[in-house]
């Protein structure tokens, strides 16, 4: 299963430089692997609650610096342009991660086609699985 689910919104052009930058981006993992679910439980409890707050209002402008960040974040951990092996045992915390933006998005824009049923309770049940996982 990909790390990173394919969306097929039509973002404005910076938008689309952020997910361009997820598709093609070289990264280099961490060297201990056991921080990760810290790190990625984190980031999801952080992001929520300004995620949710956009949809709230209807701001799409959030989106993108949270796709920046996603960006970094796989970046950084090596799970998105390539298998990162040493996260396999993490893989509620890269799922988190990637159905994140794409969760929130959603709430915007129900009626895209991978805004199914399931995505938004498999997103809750990683985000779960990954805070017990990071001992949180």
């Amino acid at each position: 299963m990909p790390a990173f689910r394919t969306f097929r919104f039509r973002p404005g052009p910076a938008l689309a430089g952020a997910w361009m930058a997820l598709a093609v981006s070289s990264a280099s993992a961490q060297a201990d692997p056991a921080a990760f679910p810290a790190e990625a439980s984190r980031f999801v409890e952080t992001e929520w609650p300004a995620m949710s707050a956009a949809v709230a209002a209807r701001d799409r402008s959030y989106f993108e610096g949270a796709m920046a960040r996603t960006v970094d974040l796989a970046e950084r951990w090596g799970f998105k342009t390539r298998a990162n092996a040493a996260l396999a045992p993490y893989e509620a915390c890269t799922q988190a991660v990637s159905d994140l933006v794409v969760v929130g998005l959603c709430q915007l824009t129900p009626q895209a086609s991978e805004c199914t049923p399931h995505l938004a309770s498999g997103f809750e049940r990683h985000r779960a699985q990954c805070r017990a996982l990071a001992g949180r």
